[in-house]
């Protein structure tokens, strides 16, 4: 205290003064410092929940030299701790997997020759027990600006369930990739907009073309004019669809078209957005001719010119919408009749394709041979159900048939409906329609079933019978508006006047124009009968 005595009041104030502002500035220090600490704590837990180890060794060029100075904590994610290292009881070296240690000293090797002082590099490491993880390693080479010291520092980063991915998806890769080349179809990877993107090399020799042609182009580019048209009025309804299946004809590199399947799969992201499209085709060229040559078979088969019967003027047409068809009509001149007694018979099998085809090829030689034989028409069309069912029972095939008998010297007619759509009698003087209706199921439903025949007399002048399959009506254009009956009543109204030929004619081609771009489901048959 004695040192105080001799200070004035106004020196004390100002050392007083002097003392407190070199207490704040111990005071801020130790917050910066507090602050430091909390930092470097929440940099450590970070660091140690991290899947990234810090290192930092002496850049010298004896390798027992090249000791590690820092090691983060979190260096215990593969058994071992930084003390391990730091105290050179483990070189970093020591860890590295056997199989990878002549190439990383290869590579550092290389590094330093060239100059290169920041690199990468993927190895593998073994852990304390024993078990072999993927790292990726990024060095980079500094100097400590105050000592000059070289260092080695950087990150190692735990890449091992990316490594294992990675490998997965190369393996994949090969597999899709060995799967799509081994196989005998062509194979077609298209984005979004059907760009073609990939496609494999039975696509190539399919199409006579090269991969370099084919990549970058629009799938509606390769296909032939003819089915352009079609492809790029359908496209949504073709290429939106999960799963899809159509026919369509590509060009080739020679400039032919080919004849092929199209089976693809419509291709979305995690958002449910369409990212692609994939599609395998099959060359169709030698199954479509054996088809057509089935086609022209089964066009021998159909009257090849109406038959001649005073008093009655007839005319019949089928299209299939396959190479082959289900649809069936004949005309039949039974032996033991009437002269001028004519049968005709409209039938169509459930289904089309090949399957239909035989089936129908089958009814009607039964048929004619049947006919061919005494009994009414109830009792040909019974025996015909009868030899039906034990063929088609078991595959759940079945016919409908419409059998027509036409007297012109009585003016009558007598029909059985065997689960067929009924027929009409249009008269234009009345301008009327009237249904030939009648019982009976399909055949080859119920083999006992008996058939019942009905009757029509009085016909006049100028009426006309209409004998059709479902596949008129039920055609549709691509809004999916159906053509109908009452399109087909109208067309029959207008063209009553003109003979069945043209009357045939006119319906089919109205038929075509209205149905214009979409696929044909159906077999289209129609018989047209005037009454003279």
């Amino acid at each position: 205290m004695d040192r105080y005595k001799h200070k004035s009041k106004l020196d004390l104030i100002e050392e007083i003064v002097a003392l407190r502002q070199e207490l704040d500035l111990v005071k801020r220090h130790a917050a910066l410092l507090e602050q430091d600490a909390q930092a470097y704590k929440h940099s450590s837990l970070i660091i140690d929940k991290s899947p990234v180890v810090l290192f930092r060794r002496l850049a010298a060029e004896k390798l027992n030299e090249r000791k590690m100075v820092y090691v983060s904590k979190n260096i215990f994610r593969f058994g071992y701790t930084a003390d391990d290292f730091m105290s050179n009881r483990i070189m970093f070296r020591d860890i590295v997997h056997p199989d990878d240690t002549e190439r990383t000293k290869k590579e550092i090797q290389d590094y330093v020759r060239k100059d290169i002082e920041s690199y990468k590099q993927i190895y593998r490491i073994v852990t304390r027990d024993g078990e072999a993880r993927w790292i990726e390693d990024h060095t980079s080479v500094v100097t400590d600006p105050e000592t000059g010291v070289k260092y080695h520092q950087g990150i190692v980063e735990d890449i091992h369930q990316r490594k294992e991915a990675e490998d997965k998806l190369r393996s994949s890769e090969e597999k899709y990739r060995r799967i799509i080349e081994t196989t005998g179809e062509g194979f077609l990877m298209m984005d979004k907009d059907l760009t073609i993107v990939d496609l494999n090399n039975a696509y190539c020799r399919m199409s006579k073309t090269s991969r370099q042609e084919l990549i970058g182009r629009n799938f509606i580019e390769i296909v032939s004019e003819k089915h352009r048209p079609y492809i790029s009025a359908n496209r949504d309804d073709l290429f939106k669809r999960h799963n899809y299946e159509f026919e369509s004809e590509l060009m080739s590199g020679s400039g032919a078209s080919v004849q092929v399947l199209i089976q693809g799969n419509t291709l979305y992201g995690d958002t449910g957005t369409i990212i692609g499209n994939m599609a395998f085709v099959t060359d169709m060229t030698e199954h479509k001719k054996a088809l057509r040559l089935a086609g022209e078979v089964q066009k021998n088969l159909l009257p090849q010119k109406a038959p001649q019967v005073p008093g009655i003027e007839i005319f019949g047409k089928t299209i299939s919408c396959d190479e082959i068809g289900g649809d069936y009509y004949d005309f039949i001149i039974r032996s033991g009749t009437s002269k001028n007694q004519l049968s005709v018979v409209v039938g169509d099998i459930s289904g089309h394709g090949v399957d239909s085809a035989l089936l129908m090829t089958t009814a009607r030689a039964f048929l004619r041979m049947r006919a061919s034989q005494p009994g009414s028409i109830t009792e040909i069309v019974s025996a015909m159900n009868r030899h039906l069912a034990e063929d088609v029972f078991d595959t759940g095939k079945f016919m409908t048939l419409f059998y027509l008998t036409v007297d012109p010297n009585r003016k009558s007619i007598e029909w059985v409906r065997a689960g067929h759509e009924p027929a009409w009698l249009y008269d234009p003087n009345e301008n009327c329609f009237e249904e030939l209706k009648g019982p009976g199921l399909a055949l080859g439903v119920v083999k006992d079933y008996e058939y019942s025949s009905n009757q029509r007399s009085h016909l006049k002048k100028g009426q006309v019978i209409i004998v059709g399959t479902d596949g008129i009506w039920e055609g549709h254009n691509k809004a999916g508006e159906m053509f109908g009956k009452q399109r087909l009543q109208a067309l029959t109204r207008t063209y009553a006047s003109s003979n069945a030929e043209t009357i045939v004619n006119a319906i089919f081609n109205e038929h075509r124009h209205f149905t214009q771009d979409a696929k044909k489901e159906d077999d289209l048959t129609m018989v047209i009968i005037k009454i003279t």
